[in-house]
């Protein structure tokens, strides 16, 4: 049975997207499932994630992909796994809409600002170019990131995100320092941290999205 293949992307930088992809991999992993990381991220960071990454944490493997295949390459390699996550590029169109077509799942993080609420625009408009042409496929939902508890902007951002007519997860990531020292040292957020709550929100992240990963 071939790989069910998660996108998490973004076109907008900064949107909490790779460290999103690298710590759903790590999360799906431990639910038991064999899991590979494709970075198509020309930065690189799921990339030095798995390289940073001490010998005594089992990671994903992580492979890097900067040329817009990957509807081509991963189906390729996709049998070998349960799950494919796809660390996806900002500002690349091309590696966008290569995304979206081997997908099964997308997955859009979006900051609560208005800057990333524009910017999400037009990959829902890919997302539903691609479902015109396949009855439905990708699924696709957004998710808020790296809001912060609290403010106007946290608490708004769910009537702008419901005007694209994507459904928005309930779970959220928020601004931690968690999330960053678990990065730069080659872990997740559940291997730095597991009873933090930067592991509760990826737990809950991944608990929404199963019914999308297995439907």
């Amino acid at each position: 049975m071939p790989a069910t293949v998660l996108a998490v992307l973004n076109p907008k930088g900064g949107s909490g997207k790779s460290t999103l992809a690298t710590n759903l991999a790590r999360a799906l992993q431990l639910t038991g499932r064999n899991v590979l990381v494709v970075d198509a991220d020309p930065q690189g960071t799921a990339r030095d994630w798995r390289q940073t990454a001490g010998d005594d944490v089992d990671l994903p493997p992580v492979f890097g992909v900067d040329r817009p295949t990957l509807e081509k390459d991963i189906p390729k390699v996709a049998s070998a796994f349960d799950v494919v996550v796809i660390d996806g590029a900002a500002k690349a169109a091309p590696m966008s809409v290569s995304a979206v077509k081997a997908a099964d799942v997308v997955l859009i993080p979006v900051q609560p600002s208005a800057a990333d609420l524009w910017a999400a625009s037009d990959l829902v408009d890919i997302v539903t170019a691609r479902r015109s042409v396949t009855e439905g496929s990708p699924r696709a939902a957004f998710v808020v990131s790296r809001q912060i508890p609290g403010t106007r902007l946290a608490a708004g951002i769910q009537e702008g995100l419901d005007g694209y007519g994507l459904p928005v997860l309930e779970a959220r990531t928020s601004q931690r320092v968690a999330y960053a020292e678990a990065l730069a040292a080659g872990l997740s957020v559940i291997d730095h941290e597991p009873d933090g709550k930067a592991a509760d929100e990826i737990r809950a992240v991944l608990a929404e999205i199963e019914p999308l990963l297995t439907a």
